[in-house]
C-alpha cells in the first residue's frame, strides 16, 4: 500500500450550538501525495475550510470538536498528537495560507516581526534578518527591505496576501494548505498569485491542498480535485477527467453554472433548491433535495463510494446511486 503524505479518512468536526450540532464536516476522506496539487471544491460552507482546520488542529473549541476520523500525516495520526507535539509540526511541516491576509495579520506589528515570530519558532533563532528576507524575496515581493519594516495596513490586497504566503512557508513545509488565496484580489492579480503558487511548488517541491469555490482556479492549478458537498466529498477524479466526464449531478450543475466567454446563454444555469441545514441534514444523500436524478433509495440511504475508473490505476469516484450496478 503507497503511504499517502496525507491521508484524511473520514473526518467529522462537529460545531455544538445552542441550536443543535452543526455537522460541518461529516465524513469526509482524501489524500494527497509527495510533490502533488490537491483541489477542493464546492459552495460556500460546505465545509472545505472547517476540513483545513482540522487538518491544522485549529478549529475553534467551543464550540468546534472534531469527533471522528483520522488525519494521517507520514503515518502519524494527528488526532493523537498533544497540543505541543503538534505545534512542532505546524508551520513547519505543514502550513496554510488563510482567506483574509487582514485578519491573520496583526495590524499593530511589523512584517518583520510577525515573519519573525514563526521563523525562531520552528529554525534558527540568529539571522533572522536574513531568513525574513529570504521568506520575501521568495514570494517574488518588491523592495522587500521596505516592505519588512512596513504594517500591513501600507499594503495593497495582492501584497498582503504575499506576505501571508510568505509566513507559511518561511520554514519551508512539505505541504501547503493555501484557503481562497486568491479571493481578496483582482483578477489581473489572482494570477500572478496562482503563478507564484506554482513556481513555488517547483522550487521547494511542497505539495498543495488549493480550497476555492472557483472551478477555473482548480482547473489551472491542481492535479486532482476533490468536490465536496455539505460536508461530504461527493467526487473525486483527475483534473482533466472530472471536468470532461462529470459524474455527480451535483458536479455536473457546478460545471454547468460556469460561465464561459465562447459561448453566449440568455439564461445562466443555476442548481434548483438551498444548501441544507447542516445541523439537521437530509436523510440519505445530501443533495437528494436538488437533485433532478433523485431515486426513492437517494432519500434513504448513503450512497457507496464507486471508482468508475476506466483504468485499474485510473481514479474517478463517485458517491452516488445512480452508478450501483
Amino acid at each position: 500500500m503507497v503511504e499517502h503524505l496525507l491521508n484524511v479518512e473520514n473526518l467529522q468536526t462537529f460545531f455544538f450550538t445552542s441550536k443543535g450540532v452543526v455537522h460541518a464536516v461529516d465524513g469526509v476522506s482524501f489524500y494527497i501525495n509527495e510533490n502533488e496539487a490537491v483541489g477542493i471544491v464546492g459552495e460556500s460552507g460546505c465545509g472545505k475550510t472547517m476540513s483545513a482546520f482540522s487538518v491544522m488542529r485549529l478549529v475553534p473549541s467551543p464550540p468546534g470538536r472534531i469527533v471522528g476520523g483520522n488525519i494521517f500525516y507520514r503515518g502519524r495520526d494527528l488526532l493523537k498528537l498533544s497540543e505541543n507535539e503538534m505545534r512542532k509540526i505546524r508551520g513547519k511541516e505543514i502550513a496554510m495560507v488563510f482567506q483574509d491576509p487582514m485578519t491573520y495579520l496583526n495590524p499593530v506589528m511589523r512584517i518583520k516581526d510577525q515573519l519573525g515570530e514563526a521563523i525562531t519558532l520552528h529554525q534558527d533563532k540568529k539571522n533572522i534578518e536574513a531568513h525574513v528576507q529570504e521568506a520575501l524575496e521568495l514570494v517574488r515581493m518588491p523592495d522587500p527591505r521596505r516592505i519588512a519594516n512596513g504594517y500591513p495596513h501600507e499594503l495593497s490586497g495582492g501584497m498582503r496576501q504575499r506576505v501571508l504566503i510568505a509566513l507559511a512557508l518561511a520554514c519551508h513545509p512539505n505541504l501547503l494548505i493555501a484557503d481562497e488565496p486568491t479571493t481578496a484580489v483582482d483578477v489581473t492579480v489572482q494570477a500572478q498569485i496562482l503563478e507564484l503558487l506554482r513556481q513555488i511548488r517547483g522550487e521547494l517541491k511542497t505539495s498543495l491542498i488549493l480550497i476555492s469555490h472557483d472551478l477555473g482556479i482548480i482547473a489551472e492549478a491542481c492535479d486532482r480535485v476533490y468536490v465536496v458537498y455539505a460536508g461530504y466529498a461527493v467526487e473525486h477524479a483527475e483534473v482533466v477527467d472530472l471536468y470532461e466526464n462529470p459524474k455527480h449531478p451535483y458536479t455536473i450543475g457546478l460545471l454547468k453554472s460556469v460561465i464561459s466567454i465562447n459561448e453566449f446563454v440568455e439564461d445562466l444555469w443555476v442548481i434548483q433548491g438551498d444548501v441544507p441545514n447542516l445541523i439537521d441534514p437530509p436523510s440519505g444523500c445530501r443533495f437528494h433535495p436538488r437533485c433532478s436524478e433523485c431515486l426513492p433509495i437517494c432519500t434513504k440511504e448513503v450512497p457507496p463510494r464507486i471508482n468508475l475508473g476506466r483504468r485499474d490505476d485510473e481514479i474517478h469516484e463517485v458517491c452516488c446511486w445512480l452508478y450501483k450496478g
